[in-house]
């Protein structure tokens, strides 16, 4: 299990820098300051995550199921959270509306506080 979820934090580490870089070069000339700062957000949250799962992986006090249960939640709370806002803020050089896929940018983001949530929890009620 853990070297799925340090493959997935490197690999959402490596993309949210890609994104990054993207964003800062080539959608600096083609979206607004509004739209930028938008996208940026979820490279942000997308990385902060990444870092997350690394600690996860890492983690010698959780549980397997405990460490899936985590894993799940930050993996579709990224792709809900992040995935939107990607979406959400390139829609004037796609053109395609995803205004209505709007909804699942804050589910995305309950999933990733569930996250943080779940090994809160774990954490606290480990004995030692």
């Amino acid at each position: 299990m853990e070297r799925k979820i340090i493959s997935v934090a490197s690999l959402m580490g490596m993309v949210a820098i890609i994104l990054g870089a993207f964003g800062a070069h080539a959608l600096k000339k083609l979206l607004s300051v509004e739209e930028l700062v938008t996208f940026e957000t979820g490279v942000k949250y997308q990385m902060y995550h990444a870092l997350f799962l690394l600690f996860l992986g890492f983690n010698s006090i959780l549980d397997v199921k405990t460490k899936n249960i985590v894993f799940r939640l930050v993996i579709f709370g990224v792709i809900f959270f992040s995935g939107s806002i990607y979406l959400l803020a390139t829609k004037t050089i796609t053109g395609i509306n995803f205004k209505p896929i709007g909804i699942i940018t804050p589910i995305g983001g309950a999933l990733l506080i569930a996250a943080w949530g779940v090994l809160f929890w774990n954490i606290l009620k480990k004995k030692g």
